[in-house]
Formats: C-alpha cells, structure tokens, sequence
C-alpha cells in the first residue's frame, strides 16, 4: 500500500487524494492523456467488429446496408459511453481506471449473440448480463470472492496481464503475428508477418519502443506521451510520402488505423442508443441459450475487471497488503453499471481496460487521470479523424513498456512451493497464449483447487473458491453443454 504521508489538502488536490498519493495534478492529466492515447483505438476498432456482422434478420449495428455508413454511429456511442463511465470512475472511486466498449466481450456479442438473434436482443442480453453482475457487488458476493483468492494468485495475474498487455503490443505493431508458414502449416506466432520483419509499420513501432525505451531508463518526464507524439508525427510522414494504406490491403501497411487526416471534425450521430431489448432473445433462440450466453458473458466480465483492478492498483502502489485496491466496493459497482450503459447504448459491455496501466506507468495515481481520460473520448465524438490518425504502431510501445514493469511482480510468488507456483504458472503463461485474461484466471484457479484436494489440503481452499472453480469447469466446457442442450 502507498506509504505517502503528504498532508490532505482542499480543492481538486484534496478531492482526488493527489498529494496524500505522492502525484501532482500534471502528472494526473499527462497520465489521463497517455492513457487515452493507448486505448482510443477502441473507438475505431469497436465499429470495425461490430460494424461488418449481419445479425439473424441481415441488419447491421447502426443502420446502413453494410457498406460502413453505420460506423460513425457505432464509433460515436462507444465514445460517449466510454467517456461517461470513466469519467464516472474517476470521480465515485477515485481510481486511475478507464473504461469502454471489451475487446473480445464485443467480438463474442458479433460473432456468437447476434448472428442468431437481432442486435437489439443482443444487446438485451449485454445489460442482463450488468444488471446481474451489479447484483453480485450490491450482495458483497463479487467482493467476498476477491478476498477469497490466495495473494500470490492475485499476484499472478497482474504478472500475466502484464505479458498479455506486452503481447497485445506486438501483435497490434506487426511485430508479432500468427500466419500459416511457408510450408502451408499454421504456426502459433512468428516475428513479422513473414518470419522476419518487414514493412515501414513495424519499424515505426520499433523506432517508437526504442524512443520510449530511451526516455524511460533517462526518467525524462511524459516519456510515454513523448514517445507516442513523436512516433505518430513520423508515421503521419511516412504514410503522406509512401502511401502505405492498411495491411488488409497492403501487406506492409498500417494495422489498426492509418495514419492520415481525413477532417478534424465530425457532428456525432447517436444512432445506436437505446437500441435494446431487453428479453428478446429469450424469444428468438430460447431461455435456456440465452441464459448460457448471459452466463458466459458475465464469468468474462467478472474475472477481467478483478485482475484488471489489482494489476493496476499494484503498479499504482496503492493496494494494500492483502492486493486489495482502496474503493474496491465502487470500482466495480462503475464497472457493472459500464455493461449495463453499453448494452443500452448499443455499443456492446463496457469493461475496465487494462491499457490504464499505461497511464500509471506514466505517473497517474488518482481518479483525476480517469477523468481527464473521460473528458478527451467525449471529445474525440467530434474529432474522431484526429484520433484516427495515431496508428497503434505509435501507441502500442507504451503497452509493452508497461508490461516489463508488471513483470516485475513476479519475485512475490514463492517459486519453490509448487502447491502455489503451478498455478501461478498457469496463470501467467495461459493469459497471452489464449489471449484471454479469464482464461488464465480460469486455469490458475482450478489448478490451485486441484492440487489442494490431491495433497488433502481441502480445508486451505475458501469455499467460494470451490464454487469458481466450479463455474469455470462450466465456462470451459460451455460449448459441449449448449450442444448438447440445443
């Protein structure tokens, strides 16, 4: 836990606890911009997944015939979504935490919810999947739960969402890939898109970790929103010169956004709020289907938030002895009610994002960096060809920095007692092999509960720990059991 001892002061100081957490009000707003700048990719890659998928009926998110006309809408309500949750954040749990629209919650609400229903029934089941989650922190049962996993587990997920946030970085920069080789068989991952790296794209990412790298260990002030301004400036260069494009059209080109200015301002079209309902897909693919897919849905969310929040209050030093964030109770009463929003604003669960360690990283230690972060996504619903211009080749370098630094955690875990250790192992290596964060959770846990019963260690496992466990046999075999009941 922070040990700063800095007297308590009025004002926006005294508000967000600033100088009590041994931070200043410039280190809080350049902490709320870097992490802006890390996740704001989300408001032109949400559109992207959810934007392209028909759902059971052949419409689109959004309205349009599919062409892409809807995605100024979808990016817009996953911007106001985003900013008023994290904004929500900042000032309820005073807590360096963003929020918005989950990477692979809405790739599982496009490619597994509303190809057999209609998007609004989709979305139904998202805020069902909130409301039930904001029951579980009302009862203190989402709570009790944290507090039942061992320490060292707790540990173990910071370290593995640190490397899962590093992988996040390579693959998002090209650096790392997965492609069938040459040969015509599918390899896991590989350097470059080729074996080798190639490609302008790449180099600007390894140009842009260098810089950073650089500032970092010369502890130069803003090294992390530094780095990704003067990377984006170089890539706004080499795109206007060589015209790269993106790589699904050139092979050598950008990954997520390219970086050009297409316009700084745009009037926001809200078209995807309210388009819910809420027990529609109870109707069209059943109760038992749709009560599979809330379950499904709210194990992801609930196991993501809890390593998302004790990764960052870890790197933040403000977790106290036991990994417990301060305001814990509020951070994930925000974080239920992010999914109920964004289910009702038709942009998928909002979620906390782990990127809000790049923010901490670069020194945000209260709510004021979550604030400021909330404020410039309700900007970008004008200006969203700004932010499109920052290709995440800039960005990303700040998640494979921030990576090294939660690895550091992993000296806490007693690596000589395998009844602990196995399972942190799991834990870490499964979170960016699977690329799932509950996935590690998930394995990490069960694991841990094994080995306790065949040692005749029962009585050292927390009872709510048998029934997460028992919950994630269910999550993994999820699958066969709607075969099986469909």
């Amino acid at each position: 836990m922070s040990t700063h001892t800095a007297p308590a002061r009025s004002g926006i100081d005294g508000f967000f606890q600033i100088s009590e957490r041994g931070s200043t009000v410039g280190r809080e707003v350049r902490g709320g911009v870097v992490t802006f700048l890390t996740m704001a990719y989300i408001v032109v890659l949400n559109p992207l997944i959810l934007g392209f998928v028909a759902d059971s009926e052949g419409n689109y998110l959004g309205g349009g015939p599919g062409d892409g006309s809807n995605l100024p809408a979808i990016a817009a309500g996953t911007a106001l979504v985003a900013g008023v949750l994290t904004i929500l954040m900042g000032s309820l749990a005073n807590f360096p935490l963003a929020l918005a629209a989950g990477l692979g919650l809405n790739a599982f609400v496009a490619f597994s919810i509303a190809t057999q229903s209609t998007w609004a029934d989709a979305m139904g089941l998202v805020v069902l999947e909130g409301i039930a989650i904001l029951v579980l922190v009302l009862t203190g049962f989402r709570t009790a739960v944290f507090h039942a996993v061992p320490t060292q587990l707790k540990v173990a997920i910071s370290v593995g969402i640190g490397l899962f946030i590093a992988l996040i970085g390579f693959v998002d920069a090209g650096f790392v890939s997965r492609i069938p080789d040459a040969a015509g068989t599918s390899v896991p991952v590989q350097l470059g898109t080729t074996g080798t790296l190639s490609g302008w794209p790449v180099l600007v990412f390894a140009g842009g970790l260098v810089l950073l790298v650089a500032l970092w260990v010369r502890r130069v002030r803003g090294a992390i929103l530094i780095a990704i301004l003067a990377t984006t400036v170089v890539a706004l260069v080499l795109e206007a010169v060589l015209e790269l494009g993106a790589r699904n059209d050139n092979p050598g080109g950008w990954s997520l956004t390219v970086p050009r200015f297409d316009g700084f301002v745009d009037l926001p079209d809200f078209g995807t709020l309210g388009q819910f309902s809420l027990f529609g897909a109870f109707t069209s693919i059943g109760v038992v289907a749709a009560l599979l897919l809330v379950f499904s849905l709210m194990l992801a969310d609930f196991f993501d938030t809890m390593g998302t929040m004790t990764a960052i209050g870890a790197e933040a030093g403000l977790n106290d002895e036991e990994g417990t964030p301060p305001r814990m109770q509020r951070i994930l009463v925000v974080d239920s009610v992010a999914a109920i929003a964004g289910g009702a604003g038709g942009v998928s669960s909002n979620t906390s994002y782990i990127e809000s360690a790049s923010g901490v990283g670069e020194g945000a230690r209260t709510g004021l960096a979550s604030v400021v972060t909330g404020l410039l996504f309700l900007l970008t619903m004008f200006f969203t060809p700004v932010v499109s211009a920052i290709p995440s080749e800039a960005a990303v370098p700040a998640l494979v920095l921030v990576g090294f630094l939660m690895m550091q955690q992993v000296t806490e875990i007693a690596w000589s007692d395998v009844e602990i250790a196995l399972p942190a192992f799991l834990t870490i290596v499964l979170m960016p092999f699977t690329y799932s964060i509950s996935v590690g959770i998930g394995a990490g846990f069960l694991a841990y509960v094994l080995i306790k019963l065949v040692v005749g260690k029962v009585r050292e496992v927390h009872p709510l720990l048998w029934l997460v466990s028992a919950l994630f046999l269910v999550y993994f075999a999820i699958g066969p059991i709607t075969d099986l009941l469909t």
